[in-house]
């Protein structure tokens, strides 16, 4: 049971514990990001006696990590842009030390960072129009105006500082009278012998009517950092990693939230440093727009649990060194689906129906096409069911099990012993009854005409008989009972196709009838397939319900040879 502790410290001991080591980053912890200004008004904050929030700490030992658990380290330089923010600076990585460190700053390392550069290590500001890489910089100092006289602040704007406190790349060249903050730190200020004396050299230049204004903001800032005990933090005893990352996320402040996913890929970062430029060579062409996660969720089906969505070190390992295999398996997979007429950017939204198909295939490189049917007969019932709307990790979870338990594939029998995958008379009627314009619509549709299917061509849901027509009176011979039932099919499955849009734009509310005897005999031919019309049926308004009950016979039965 981890065991948590308030405790408090000055700056001064928070820096000096930075500086010897002691105190590092988790792996996971992002880039710095704060700009000047942040760090500006946080001095300000702390100079106006605002408390500057409660700090998270993770004590780590031999019990809790080890001796290759990777950590950053504390910046000691960062460049900033000419608009004063961080030029994108990601912390460097090392294994623990355990022998000098023993505390990791789980929340708060915005702040911590930003004391430590205003007072030991070194901020640069790179020139407009210099490069990134070898551009020049030049050293900004953060300093304190001490006359009033020359203070260029506004008092009365809203949230603005209330001390001329900022940085500066021009020390010394126009003002004496502003006092660069790291000098607080020099042993004359720290001694109590020498401090007066300081401080007076310090304020000589300022006007008399701002010398006790001077005195008091040099006192005030040597009392918040060496007296006041301002870093007030909370330390975590007794916790392991996973633990610590989950901490990490429910408490992570300051600046834009971190998605467990972001934290995720900072971890593999941390243990595979090359990991994001490898996956940008795959998450190109066909899985363009699939994005980072899919990679990591599928690591996690392959050799760990995917219900957790935690990467750990052997998940990060087992992944870096079989990464020839991965990207095989995603080659195959595009072979595969392509056998099936399918396109594998069709999945980019909802690619978790692809990580089991994945996973055999990872498993039967050589052979998984001799359980094509099985994988098919899977996917079609995943997208054409909805199995992933919700509980998706512990769904894959069961489908994992179910493979392992079958020699590594997917069978049809597998599938019909899983409730949620079965074929029943309640689920075809669901597809059936689906809308136009609704996912399921679209998707069956899609597998149904996968034989002529395009993918180059823009498709939109059509009616047969348009939509329009049953906005009239019913026709003659027509009850009004059935008209009113075939009004409430005519957006259902039975009496919809794909059309490309051109095509669809120009057939409009024109009947079926007419958009039919509009054709030449091979347009004909073509629309009867494509269209999915029975052998027999008429095609006149008047027949509707007829129509729709044989075009919804037909369609039962490609579904079931789809779906089996």
């Amino acid at each position: 049971m981890s065991k948590l502790e308030d405790k408090s410290i000055t700056i001064a001991e928070a820096i000096r514990n930075i500086e010897v080591g002691r105190y590092v980053m988790p792996a996971f912890q992002r880039q710095f990001v704060w700009g000047m200004d942040q760090i500006e008004k946080l001095w300000d904050s702390i100079l106006l006696g605002y408390p500057i929030a409660t700090f998270l700490f993770w004590h780590v030992d031999d019990n809790n990590v080890s001796w290759d658990t990777n950590v950053c380290n504390f910046l000691t330089k960062v460049d900033f842009d000419s608009r004063k923010q961080p030029d994108s600076v990601n912390y460097g990585l090392s294994h623990i030390n355990l022998k000098y460190s023993d505390t990791a700053v789980l929340d708060g390392q915005q702040r911590l960072t930003s004391l430590f550069l205003s007072l030991i290590g070194e901020a640069h500001i790179r020139q407009k129009h210099a490069r990134k890489k070898n551009g020049s910089t030049t050293i900004a100092k953060l300093v304190i105006e001490l006359d009033k006289n020359r203070l260029t602040v506004d008092e009365e704007e809203y949230n603005s500082k209330k001390f001329d406190v900022k940085f500066t790349e021009k020390l010394g060249m126009q003002r004496n009278t502003q006092f660069e903050v790291r000098e607080i730190m020099s042993e004359k200020f720290r001694e109590k012998e020498s401090r007066e004396k300081a401080i007076e050299d310090a304020v000589r230049f300022v006007s008399e009517n701002s010398k006790g204004y001077a005195r008091d903001i040099l006192n005030t800032l040597y009392s918040k950092i060496f007296e006041e005990k301002l870093i007030r933090y909370t330390e975590i005893t007794d916790m392991m990693q996973d633990g610590a990352l989950e901490m990490f996320v429910r408490f992570n402040s300051g600046g834009k939230r971190l998605s467990k996913s972001e934290i995720t890929m900072s971890i593999l970062e941390a243990y595979w440093p090359s990991s994001k430029t490898e996956f940008g060579k795959v998450l190109t062409d066909d899985y363009d727009g699939f994005g980072t996660d899919f990679i990591i969720r599928t690591a996690l089906m392959l050799y760990g649990d995917v219900v957790k969505s935690n990467i750990d070190k052997k998940i990060a390992d087992d992944l870096k060194n079989h990464w020839d295999d991965f990207r095989r398996a995603l080659r195959n997979l595009e072979t595969f689906l392509r056998n099936a007429r399918i396109e594998v950017n069709r999945y980019k939204n909802s690619w978790n129906v692809l990580l089991p198909i994945i996973y055999v295939i990872y498993y039967n490189p050589l052979s998984y096409m001799d359980y094509a049917d099985g994988l098919k007969a899977y996917l079609f019932r995943a997208a054409l069911f909805n199995y992933y709307r919700s509980g998706t990790t512990g769904k894959l979870a069961a489908i994992k099990r179910g493979i392992n338990e079958n020699d590594s594939t997917i069978t049809v029998a597998m599938l019909d012993s899983m409730s949620d995958l079965r074929v029943t008379e309640g689920r075809i009627d669901d597809i059936l009854n689906a809308d136009k314009g609704s996912r399921v619509a679209g998707e069956t549709l899609y597998y149904l005409s996968l034989e002529w299917y395009d993918s180059g061509t823009f498709y939109e849901q059509d009616h047969l008989h348009p939509y329009e027509a049953f906005e009239n009176s019913n026709p003659i011979g027509i009850s009004p009972e059935n008209w009113k039932q075939w009004r409430a099919l005519r957006n259902r499955l039975p009496n919809l196709w794909l059309l490309s849009g051109r095509p669809n734009a120009s057939k409009s509310d024109m009947s079926l009838s007419s958009y039919f005897e509009d054709k030449t005999e091979d347009q004909q031919k073509q629309f009867l397939k494509e269209a999915m019309i029975p052998e027999g049926a008429s095609l006149d308004l008047s027949d509707f319900g007829d129509f729709y009950e044989k075009r919804k016979s037909l369609m039962v039965s490609k579904l079931r040879q789809l779906l089996l």
